[in-house]
């Protein structure tokens, strides 16, 4: 099976190569804005859409008017021209909000397509250089692209994107259902009941005195600026710790269990209730869910997703009687039919996991 793994890596440029990447950067953003607001105007004044090509017909235009564009990778313009339609192709499809325009302050990337080379402990990048990168892991398959970033507290990333093939193969092992919560990240069928690190509620105190620190700064000052430096590093470190935990498990539960049985989550509906939103957002099940799945299809399991309404918790895992009556406040029930009492979160990890052998049964048969 081939499949597109990206492995992502800390790069340190140099003082004359950040002032190169400041411009790719500004260019590419530019170039990204120009194109939005033309697509914006098309609409409005025809009813009608660009296309990425028509977009890119445009871009011959620009640097002629513009002759600064040409210190830009044509590259690096024409790509950030695709995320533009991309955005508008996760709009459509109702995957993302509308595209916005792209501001300095918040996270820069471009992407090249090709002609980048790594050489050593540098990678090359065409009019940038040859930059110092950390090759912490080793890397696998045929590199595709390579994307730069820099987040908002000035680091530098490059995630090179390769194809890799990967033998399709049954690890063997047994599978599980997974039911996630807020009290707990993850209850596992087995009984295991993974502690929830709740990163953001234990940065928020600090949090909220930075960003009223913040807020009282002078706009356009110095001293604003290394503020929101501040911010942004303590963000960053929010998410980085989210994301390594999150790692951990998925990785953890793709090597050690055959099958996983998980819920279909609206996210969406619940982060715009006020009372579950932080907790919700501070979960990164979304993020969990996507790495489940790519981890599994490297390590040999499947992940199998119970309908939206499946009455996980409600239903008794050992006669199937479902409990109408139950409410959210009810953590322990005891089913009137069989007379067993159920921890609810058990309970429901338990019905996704007899879920999960019954769909990769169906899916074995097919």
């Amino acid at each position: 099976m081939i499949c597109l793994r990206a492995y992502k890596y800390r790069i340190y440029p140099n003082r004359e190569q950040r002032g190169k990447l400041a411009v790719q950067f500004g260019h590419a953003r530019f170039v990204y804005n120009y194109a939005l607001n033309a697509r914006k105007e098309h609409y409005r004044k025809t009813g009608k859409g660009l296309s990425y090509s028509a977009t890119a017909k445009m871009l011959p235009g620009m640097k002629k008017e513009l002759e600064w564009l040409r210190e830009a990778d044509s590259q690096v313009l024409q790509q950030k021209l695709r995320d533009l339609d991309r955005a508008y192709v996760n709009f459509f499809q109702k995957r993302a909000a509308y595209p916005r325009f792209r501001s300095k302050h918040s996270k820069q990337s471009i992407r090249y397509p090709q002609r980048f080379k790594i050489i050593g402990n540098r990678i090359r990048l065409p009019k940038v250089g040859d930059v110092k990168i950390i090759l912490h892991r080793r890397m696998e398959g045929v590199a595709k692209n390579v994307t730069v970033s820099r987040t908002k507290s000035g680091r530098y990333f490059a995630s090179v994107r390769c194809e890799v093939v990967i033998p399709v193969s049954d690890n063997g092992h047994p599978p599980v259902g997974v039911d996630l919560g807020i009290r707990h990240f993850a209850i596992l069928s087995t009984g295991e009941k993974v502690a929830h690190p709740s990163y953001l509620r234990k940065s928020e105190k600090r949090l909220v005195r930075f960003q009223r620190m913040l807020s009282k700064k002078k706009k356009g000052s110095a001293n604003r600026g290394k503020m929101r430096l501040k911010v942004a590093r303590l963000h960053e470190r929010v998410a980085d710790r989210r994301k390594d935990f999150l790692d951990k498990q998925s990785y953890r539960l793709t090597t050690q269990y055959g099958a996983i049985g998980l819920e279909s989550l609206n996210i969406r509906g619940m982060v715009r209730n006020h009372c579950l939103a932080k907790s919700v957002s501070d979960s990164g099940w979304g993020m969990f869910v996507r790495q489940c799945e790519y981890k599994a299809a490297v390590n040999g399991a499947s992940v199998h997703h119970a309908d939206r309404f499946f009455p996980s918790s409600k239903m008794c895992n050992v006669c199937g009687v479902v409990n109408s009556e139950l409410k959210l406040g009810d953590r322990i029930w005891t089913c009137g039919n069989c007379g067993t009492e159920h921890d609810r979160d058990i309970n429901a990890a338990v019905n996704l996991e007899k879920l999960c052998i019954l769909l990769g049964l169906w899916f074995f048969m097919a």
